[in-house]
């Protein structure tokens, strides 16, 4: 088989050419100004990459591929032409709308009618959208409808009706279109380009997650339904679509069904980010609607498209985005799943990767990072090794760390996490590096640290953050004191043998911080936490001591008796999604006022007290934590009840009680 695809750097088009390749060749038209983007895709290709070969040209140039002698040996050659190419913008004006989408598509067909011969005809795939059903249709739009008289008053919605219908009308080889809905990222791994459909409210959520308790009810809006899929579901449909018999001159809908509303749509990424449930909504289709001449009027007030676009502005929302919170258009897809009956593919449910696609968004597309100059000036140009470096709280640090200059040293388990964070940093106009290493291993930890002296001299500031947490009382743990010896082993062993790797070096160059993540279970002695805050406070005592030891070297010791914080090590304790936390950015800031400050303890304010109280009034503050260690029971896993996780939900009374001691190990 052999293939010519527009649009193959593109989002959707990447995956596709990846596909494709796998069944033959690829002929990719690219503009030479692009032609880095076409090694980047051969790239991440890998050995698929030798199936590419460039076509150079472009769309708007009537004549699509320039050079008459690459155009002539097409003819005749190609089996399957993807048109992809086009501009998704829906801020885009009519200029450019005209020019690529409708005049592109129009050139296109044309070298698709050139290339085809008496003995040779390609298939020409055309990539369209829901959007020919227009922004304001009202019911079932089905694969057969097309001219349905609908308001097609923004340059996308009617762009992309008029190129079909160029495609439809002008075309004299076979055609296939396929109608992809807003296209999500990858449901296996997240990956996505840009932020688009349903992300742009990706921010607002993080940051109700980030300040309103889990357990608040939340209100909503529901109202219209929101044609989703996945980029994978969307090119694996394609292919097979493409190369079944009998399909000639259907229409596709590559949606999820039945589509998600509204309401589904914010109730699946609130879950995915761990943030608030949504208990209530109210359709906004049930709101009165003005008069038609009356709503004419009211819309060309003055000031109103200005208040409009400084609420999408602060939102950080396209306007058009909004529409879709009364959209009534459902996009029917029988003939979709008719077609790929046997097939093994269908589109999943948004509640079955919402999560993927959360994490993927917060690790690599929210670059949103403040870095103030003091920390700039602190850490520009100075060697920083992170431990636990590729999520929570390690991750957030080296973001940070990566921004304001520092050369960031990343070690956790996994290469590829490592990697990922590395990128990440990159992206963000700093340096990384990657030691994978299992800090459980203390020959490995040594290996790790000869490596780091060998490559960089030497490390400026350690930051000793990976850790375990086991919360498990100690009458359920008689049978189980393998949890203290491997909780001590990280928490504890691993960060020591790191240290004692690293201080000669400090103590050479007469300099160097070691930062020690402890908890707030040190001060506060709290129930259920036996093994783990045993493993901390000895990481505690073992700083106390050396810091007296290196004073004079000019070394610096700091030890942050840490609050409960919402990363991945305490999801499995789901009671802990109504307990109030504080969240990796937060907990990251306490890293930076240690590195910026330099003191010797960092506590929160209810740290102190529980210090406070306990080493005045022993008696109360045992009375206190016991109240805790009734109101909070052990997890089901805890229980050996794994599958018994309602008991895992606090009382009211329990939420109020965990409020009164924010940041607390319950």
């Amino acid at each position: 088989m052999e293939y010519l695809v527009t649009g193959a750097t593109g989002f959707i088009g990447r995956f596709l050419v990846e596909e494709l390749a796998r069944r033959g060749v690829v002929h990719v038209l690219v503009r030479e100004q692009s032609a880095d983007k076409f090694e980047g895709l051969k790239e991440r290709l890998g050995d698929l990459g030798k199936q590419l070969r460039p076509v150079w040209g472009d769309i708007s140039d009537p004549a699509v591929v320039g050079d008459a002698k690459t155009r002539k040996a097409l003819v005749g050659q190609i089996d399957h032409v993807f048109h992809l190419a086009a501009v998704y913008d829906m801020n885009m004006d009519d200029e450019v709308a005209d020019r690529i989408n409708n005049a592109g598509t129009r050139n296109v067909v044309q070298l698709v009618n050139d290339l085809a011969t008496a003995e040779h005809t390609p298939t020409l795939h055309h990539v369209s959208s829901v959007a020919v059903a227009g922004g304001e249709f009202r019911g079932t739009f089905t694969e057969s409808m097309f001219d349905e008289g609908q308001s097609l008053n923004h340059p996308y919605f009617r762009t992309k009706f008029q190129s079909e219908g160029i495609v439809r009308d002008e075309a004299q080889v076979p055609i296939r279109i396929y109608r992809p809905g807003m296209v999500l990222g990858h449901s296996e791994t997240g990956e996505i380009d840009k932020i688009d459909g349903p992300y742009y409210f990706f921010k607002a959520i993080q940051q109700i997650r980030d300040h309103v308790p889990k357990w608040m009810p939340l209100l909503g809006i529901d109202g219209g339904k929101m044609p989703l899929a996945p980029v994978d579901y969307v090119v694996d449909a394609m292919v097979f679509l493409a190369h079944k018999d009998g399909l000639d001159g259907q229409v596709f809908h590559l949606v999820e069904t039945p589509s998600p509303s509204v309401a589904d749509v914010m109730s699946a990424f609130f879950s995915a980010a761990h943030g608030p449930e949504m208990a209530f909504t109210f359709d906004a289709n049930g709101l009165p609607k003005l008069p038609g001449a009356l709503a004419d009027r009211v819309a060309k007030l003055p000031g109103l498209d200005l208040a409009k676009r400084s609420l999408s502005s602060s939102l950080g929302i396209p306007i058009s985005v909004f529409g879709y919170v009364r959209s009534q258009a459902v996009f029917d897809d029988a003939q979709t799943r008719h077609a790929l009956a046997d097939s093994g593919i269908e589109c999943p449910h948004l509640a079955s990767y919402a999560e993927t696609l959360w994490r993927f968004w917060e690790t690599h597309l929210d670059t949103h990072i403040s870095v103030s100059k003091s920390l700039l000036k602190r850490v520009r140009g100075k060697t920083v090794l992170i431990t636990g470096a590729s999520s929570g709280i390690g991750f957030t640090t080296a973001r940070k760390l990566g921004k304001a200059g520092a050369k960031v040293l990343l070690v956790a388990r996994t290469r590829e996490k490592l990697e990922e964070t590395q990128a990440v940093i990159e992206r963000l106009g700093g340096e990384a590096w990657v030691y994978p290493c299992d800090l459980n291993n203390l020959e490995a930890i040594d290996d790790m640290a000869a490596q780091v002296l060998a490559e960089h001299g030497q490390v400026d500031i350690l930051i000793n953050n990976a850790g375990r947490s086991i919360r498990r009382g100690v009458a359920e743990s008689l049978d189980r004191f393998h949890d203290f010896q491997r909780t001590m082993q990280l928490n504890y062993f691993g960060a020591v043998r790191l240290i004692l790797a690293l201080l000669p070096s400090m103590t050479r160059h007469g300099k160097g911080q070691i930062i020690n993540v402890s908890s707030i279970g040190v001060l506060t002695n709290v129930p259920r936490f036996s093994a783990y805050v045993a493993s901390k406070a000895a990481l505690d005592a073992f700083g106390r001591c050396l810091s007296a030891e290196v004073k004079h070297t000019g070394i610096e010791i700091t030890t942050i008796y840490m609050p409960l914080v919402r990363t991945p090590m305490i999801a499995p304790t789901k009671l802990y999604d109504y307990v109030p936390t504080y969240t990796p950015d937060q907990a990251a800031d306490l890293l930076v006022k240690a590195i910026v400050e330099r003191p010797k303890r960092i506590k929160t304010a209810l740290g102190q007290a529980g210090e406070l109280s306990y080493a005045l009034w022993p008696k109360v503050n045992d009375f206190v934590l016991s109240q805790g260690y009734a109101l909070f029971p052990s997890s089901a896993a805890a229980r050996g009840d794994a599958l018994d996780e309602d008991q895992d939900r606090l009382t009211p009374k329990g939420v109020i009680f965990a409020n009164l001691f924010r940041g607390a190990h319950w």
